[in-house]
């Protein structure tokens, strides 16, 4: 009876679906052997020659004098040439990949002559305007040589258009995390992996049927995100209306309900649509061919359910959206290579199908796109610039992009290189106006310029094709009590049928709302709730200190000895020396000095060598100052500050002379160093973006928008904030971070002011966001309570672990029975959750709201018990250490009673194949016979896999009989002692290659043969059906191993037609002197795969 259970296999559950529905979305499957032979037959090679040349003769013509020419072969070759990067052409993956995106997106010219007469003409490689001019391909396991190496690297599939490899895909089973997939692609980008298919790659994606994730060249783990499809309402509203009269039209809700589940059927026939035969065997080949009854049996069982990797894929990648992609949502930001996630996609679209429409004046209708800060707004608004630049139905479209600092204008430069755009750059607010007067397509200003240029009288420019992209616009177009701002009116003035387009990060007040309509709809909402969701961001947790009722009466003690833990006796002294000055000091001197201490201890305990950093909000640019000084005095954490100049109409801020003086003595010292504004901004900013000092930033105003700072962890808020003030300001910490083995996952804001209080309300009860819709502040922050008291259930998930150990005071039970190495993976992903969110605990004063001392004090020794567990099974099981589980900063927060766990560990691994090696591990003292026994048995089974390929037979014989005493001591069917012997045993005969069984004398001493010998004794019989084995398959081993040798040549096995000559030698020799003269049975069944396992054999052991 047919098995009629699921295969869990990589190619079942994720592989092969994915090329299965590539196919239905209209790629054309090739083997593996077509797709080398269109590539030349060059491992080196990753773009379908014979397809680019042929694609792009029939996509390419080109006119003189009225009538129409084509280009020739030598035209396509030309092409070609230029677009495959040549050794002296490269300049880094980066560069080398932006370029080649240029050339694909932009084209090329070819000079023709004709009659004399030489002109250049227009080349393209993509039809983007219409994509079924072009070609699609898949092909799987897509096989590479490495730079400088003849060894290859396999992608799981690979699709292309026209034959440019345009997206790479890496399949795991469900139970695999796609972290690792993700890290697998980043790693075949890096010099000596296989950049070059990754210089044409536009789009690379990681599946495993339950997720999918994508991403694009050069992009780091934290930027692979997922995709998530939007039901477009309007789509179907548009769509719908224009195929019923308008009798017969639902509902717009029921149009959505209608085009969603039209949408999803569709996809459903996508996913069970059956292959042809020349498609099931272009597929069905190799690695992959034994899938093939699988597949037969699913499809004749029934439809087969959409998976999350399905609609993924058939979101990316069906031809339209996929050119869309590359072509309007693709942009280069400072070299790194950027794609857009699905809210700016989405966002963008939305504007598009907006900016369709015009009012009664002609001009076209605009509107708000709120996307949180730190989604991607900035970028989301040099998209749209790009969208607006490519669109064909806008003619002559000139965009003018407004922004509120530097940085972001300076940004969008370059940006347009790929669609044929140069954007110019508005100097003064007479520029602009000459800019505009000139019909500039695309000019970038920023706002204070636009605001000069409408003190000069200019006459109306009525084009409906500009359009006018306003950052933090509903502020700037929207007056005070409703209406156009003075602003908003001047501009219109200038350009009254503009179409104006703006952005915002922060959620709309209820007083914009109402005012909303002066500007237009919103658009596209992108909320605080969805980012984090998306992991777009990181939560962010909040906390409330007020230090100055700490700092008076009788708790100073108390809070002195917390903010001073962890330092020497001699350190305690000269804290409370610098300290005991507040007595001399007034009032607001008291509560600056107050929190700079308990910010300096803070920081210094809880995150000072983390590689994060903090950012200091103070209330004026004198209180900045002050502060400086006293974290300076204090001596234990770096910092800088970063304010505008002084400025004595700023009168209302700094109200004594002394603060004026205090601020302009520092500013005089901060030119002497570094000369202008614009170098002391930039070098501190730069320094407080790397790894170095300063650790903490103090600001007042600057900096409180528009700074992405990514390793910028901590908020310290020491001034009043409220609404889009407050939002910006704390979204400077909801960036994503990741670096080596840091990697951010909270931001946190430590509110001195009693801006959210106790936040135990909702937030717009409280006066700082009064102004907002409570849904629209959903998820913006946490308390950081509500982490703290996950504790006990992340507490709990570790011990239930271990509810099968009987005796919970003996180690050597926990680290048996974390042998298996599944159970150690979830041991180590439950402590690395326990030792995150203790750290988070430990660093708040809130901690002992939540739980008292004693349930602290056992929690804590948990942590350390459990970490020491896990380097001991570390050991014990021969694993290499992973130290980003172990919280930087923990021990600190654990009191120096806790055992210092070291920085780095080092496994030590056995050695095998050294006796002596094997004696110390037996003779080691203090440890149980069990755990020497395990670790022995880890580094053969390591061995064991690493030389498996060299000798297939042997190793897979030891394999066995490892797994087989490993589980008669797990059973109790074998002592400890006796564990060991039999481990030390097979250990030692892995190592003396002792095949324990007779070898035939002519083999003796030649490894080779016995391989060989291995894979063919017993495996043939006569035609009278005797088995051929002994001396006979001996024989058969170094005929073979001869016929071997005499084809091995340089790159032998990244040569496709020598290996086929070797396959071609071994078949002869079978059929001409096995069958025909042995008189031996050769089923094609037997033969193929003796022939796979002859190849795979020969490759290991001849590495030519």
């Amino acid at each position: 009876m047919m098995n009629k259970v699921f295969n869990a296999a990589e190619k079942h559950q994720s592989q092969i679906p994915a090329l299965q529905l590539l196919v239905a979305l209209g790629f054309t499957p090739l083997s593996q052997a077509e797709a080398l032979r269109l590539r030349g037959g060059r491992l080196k090679n990753v773009v379908l020659d014979d397809i680019l040349i042929e694609q792009s003769m029939r996509l390419n013509r080109f006119t003189h004098r009225g009538r129409e020419y084509p280009f020739d072969l030598q035209d396509a070759h030309e092409a070609l040439r230029r677009l495959k990067p040549t050794p002296d052409r490269l300049k880094g993956l980066r560069v080398t990949n932006q370029e080649i995106y240029d050339t694909l997106v932009l084209g090329t010219t070819i000079t023709k002559s004709i009659d004399g007469d030489s002109k250049s003409h227009s080349f393209r490689y993509i039809d983007w305007e219409t994509p079924e001019n072009n070609v699609f391909h898949v092909t799987a396991e897509f096989a590479v040589e490495r730079t400088a190496s003849r060894q290859t690297r396999r992608c799981d599939i690979v699709a292309f258009v026209n034959g440019i490899p345009f997206v790479v895909i890496e399949n795991k089973r469900p139970t695999e995390h796609l972290k690792k997939a993700d890290s697998q692609l980043i790693g075949y980008q890096r010099e000596d992996g296989i950049p070059q298919l990754f210089h044409f790659a536009q789009l690379l994606m990681t599946m495993n049927r339950v997720e999918a994730r994508y991403a694009t060249v050069g992009a780091k783990a934290k930027f692979w995100h997922g995709w998530r499809e939007e039901d477009d309402a309007e789509d179907a509203l548009s769509v719908m209306a224009r195929a019923l009269p308008a009798t017969a039209a639902p509902a717009p809700e029921q149009m959505a309900e209608l085009a969603s589940e039209d949408e999803a059927e569709r996809l459903l026939a996508a996913a069970n649509q059956p292959l042809s035969i020349a498609e099931a065997q272009a597929i069905y080949t190799g690695r992959l061919a034994d899938a093939r009854d699988h597949f037969l049996a699913l499809r004749e069982e029934g439809e087969r359910a959409v998976t999350a990797q399905d609609r993924t894929l058939y979101a990316l990648c069906r031809p339209s959206r996929l050119l869309d992609l590359v072509r309007r949502f693709t942009v280069f930001d400072g070299g790194v290579r950027k794609v857009a996630r699905h809210q700016q996609f989405f966002g963008i679209r939305r504007a598009i199908e907006t900016i369709s429409q015009h009012d009664t004046r002609g001009a076209r209708k605009g509107g708000v796109i709120w996307h949180t800060q730190g989604s991607g707004k900035s970028l989301t608004m040099v998209m749209l610039g790009r969208a607006l630049a490519l669109e064909s139905g806008i003619e002559n479209p000139r965009i003018i992009i407004v922004t509120d600092r530097d940085d972001l204008d300076r940004q969008i430069k370059g940006t347009f290189k790929s669609c044929d755009l140069e954007p110019v750059r508005a100097t003064t607010g007479a520029h602009l106006l000459e800019l505009v007067r000139d019909k500039t397509p695309l000019i970038t200003t920023i706002i204070n310029k636009f605001d000069t240029a409408m003190k000069q009288n200019q006459p109306p420019d009525d084009d409906p094709n500009v359009f006018v992209l306003v950052d933090e616009s509903h502020r700037t177009q929207t007056g005070r009590y409703g209406g156009h701002s003075q602003f908003a009116a001047k501009m219109r003035r200038l350009l009254p049928r503009a179409c104006y387009l703006g952005f915002t990060g922060t959620p709309l007040l209820k007083k914009e709302k109402n005012t909303l309509q002066t500007f237009g709809r919103l658009i596209h909402r992108y909320g605080i709730d969805e980012a984090v969701a998306d992991e777009s961001v990181v939560p962010l947790l909040y906390e409330g200190r007020l230090v100055e009722q700490q700092v008076s009466g009788q708790v100073i003690d108390r809070w002195f000895d917390k903010i001073s833990v962890g330092l020497s006796e001699d350190q305690r002294r000269d804290l409370k020396r610098k300290f005991s000055r507040m007595d001399a000091l007034n009032k607001t001197e008291q509560a600056i000095r107050a929190k700079a201490f308990d910010i300096s201890e803070h920081y210094r305990q809880h995150w000072q060598g983390t590689g994060f950093k903090a950012q200091l909000v103070a209330p004026s640019k004198a209180a900045a100052v002050r502060f400086k000084a006293v974290l300076d005095e204090i001596g234990h954490v770096s910092s800088a500050i970063v304010i505008s100049p002084p400025d004595d109409n700023e009168g209302h801020e700094e109200v004594d002379q002394d603060a004026r003086d205090l601020v302009r003595d520092f500013w005089a010292k901060m030119m002497a160093q570094y000369k202008t504004e614009e170098a002391y901004n930039r070098e501190i900013v730069e320094a407080f973006k790397g790894s170095g000092d300063p650790e903490i930033l103090i600001v007042v105003s600057k900096l409180l928008t528009g700074f992405d700072a990514p390793r910028n962890t901590v908020l310290y808020v020491c001034k009043s904030l409220k609404e889009h003030n407050l939002l910006q300001a704390i979204a400077r910490v909801n960036r994503l971070f990741e670096e080596g083995d840091t990697e951010k996952r909270f931001g946190f804001v430590i509110d001195y002011e009693g801006l959210l209080g106790e936040l135990d309300s909702a937030l717009t009860t409280y006066n700082a966001f009064e102004g907002y819709e409570a849904a629209d502040l959903t998820g913006t922050v946490h308390d950081v309570r509500e982490e703290i008291r996950k504790l006990p259930q992340r507490h709990d998930q570790l011990w239930d672990l271990f509810k099968p150990v009987r005796n919970k005071r003996d180690m050597e039970q926990f680290e048996r029975h974390l042998a298996d190495e599944a159970r150690r993976q979830d041991f180590y992903a439950r402590l690395s959750a326990f030792s995150r969110c203790l750290h988070i605990a430990l660093s708040s004063d809130k901690l002992l709201d939540v739980f008292d001392q004693n349930k602290v004090d056992a929690l804590k020794r948990d942590w350390q018990q459990f970490s020491e567990l896990k380097r001991s099974v570390q050991i014990r099981y021969q694993e290499t250490v992973d130290i980003r589980e172990f919280e930087p900063k923990i021990q600190k927060l654990l009191d120096d009673h806790v055992v210092a766990m070291p920085a780095e560990t080092i496994i030590d691994v056995v050695n095998i194949n050294d006796p002596d090696a094997l004696k110390a591990v037996v003779e080691e003292s203090g440890v149980s016979n069990a755990s020497k026994a395990d670790r022995i048995s880890s580094a053969t089974r390591r061995a064991i896999t690493e030389n498996m390929d060299e000798d297939p037979t042997f190793y897979k014989r030891f394999s066995e009989l490892l797994e087989e005493t490993i589980r008669a001591y797990r059973e109790q069917r074998l002592s400890e002692r006796e564990y060991l012997q039999s481990v030390v045993k097979l250990a030692s005969q892995i190592a003396r290659k002792e095949r324990g069984h007779h070898v035939p004398e002519r083999l003796k001493g030649n490894e080779d043969g016995q391989a060989f010998f291995g894979i063919l004794d017993g495996q043939l019989q006569t035609q009278d059906e005797a088995t051929v084995a002994g001396d006979e398959a001996a024989v058969i081993s170094l005929d073979i191993i001869e016929i071997i040798k005499s084809h091995l040549i340089v790159d032998l096995w990244s040569n496709e037609v020598a290996q086929n000559d070797l396959r071609n030698a071994i078949d002869d020799y079978f059929f001409d002197v096995i069958r025909d003269q042995k008189g031996v049975d050769l089923p094609v069944e037997v033969l193929d795969d003796l022939e796979q396992k002859i190849m795979n054999l020969a490759r290991a052991r001849f590495n030519a």
